[in-house]
């Protein structure tokens, strides 16, 4: 199987690093996504939704059987938090079999993530000046909300890694174009950054819905239970 792994806002490709490998340790093909351009570095040179479909789709034209895994069959694309809204925008491309959305955004045609995201107060955002997002510099809050079933310890590694990522994504609407193929929805249940009745009504529709005992960062902290889920897609 050829899976490619996207992240979501103010993380990177090394949040999936244990999923991906222990899907390598299966016999799969994995395909991460190191960085988003909305997530880059100098704050100039982040891009926005369009940017980072584009990046994306240069992923899966990418993906190829040089491993020796058959891509014939197509691709297994999985979008965590953010990442799903990318996702979604790639339902159409040819190599894409099966679309996977773990606690993600997966916003309608015309629809944004502002539109789709809880109105609930999300202190745990900082905006800045230079049109850039930023998890609070407080840990304790960004654990609480992100990964309180992360040790302090752990979670401190996580926290001192975080980007800034382009706010202009949050505003602009989903294409979301029809998939042709099925679609499975991941839903944390102790999630705190997408609540689980938002994400139950972002999955409105999926051929799959499977939920799963975990906060936000599921990638980081559930990366076997979701492995699993991912070696059984079909």
């Amino acid at each position: 199987m050829q899976l490619v792994l996207v992240h979501g806002a103010w993380f990177a490709g090394w949040t999936w690093s244990r999923v991906a490998d222990d899907l390598r340790s299966r016999g799969h093909s994995v395909h991460v996504v190191e960085q988003l351009p909305s997530g880059a570095d100098d704050p100039a040179a982040r891009g926005d939704l369009a940017a980072d479909v584009a990046h994306v789709r240069s992923v899966l034209d990418g993906v190829d059987s040089d491993d020796g895994v058959d891509s014939d069959d197509g691709v297994v694309l999985v979008g965590h938090s953010y990442g799903g809204i990318v996702t979604g925008e790639l339902a159409a491309h040819p190599r894409v079999r099966h679309s996977v959305f773990v606690a993600a955004f997966r916003p309608s045609a015309g629809k944004s993530l502002s539109d789709v995201r809880s109105p609930h107060p999300v202190e745990w955002i900082e905006a800045r000046e230079d049109g850039s997002l930023h998890v609070t510099a407080d840990q304790a809050v960004a654990r609480d909300v992100l990964a309180a079933d992360l040790d302090e310890a752990a979670f401190a590694d996580v926290h001192a890694r975080r980007n800034g990522h382009a706010a202009i994504t949050f505003a602009q609407p989903a294409t979301a174009p029809a998939p042709a193929h099925p679609v499975t929805y991941v839903l944390c249940a102790r999630d705190r950054a997408i609540f689980p009745a938002d994400q139950e009504r972002m999955a409105t529709g999926v051929d799959h819905l499977v939920r799963l005992d975990a906060t936000h960062m599921a990638p980081l902290t559930h990366p076997a239970q979701l492995a699993g889920l991912l070696a059984s897609v079909r």
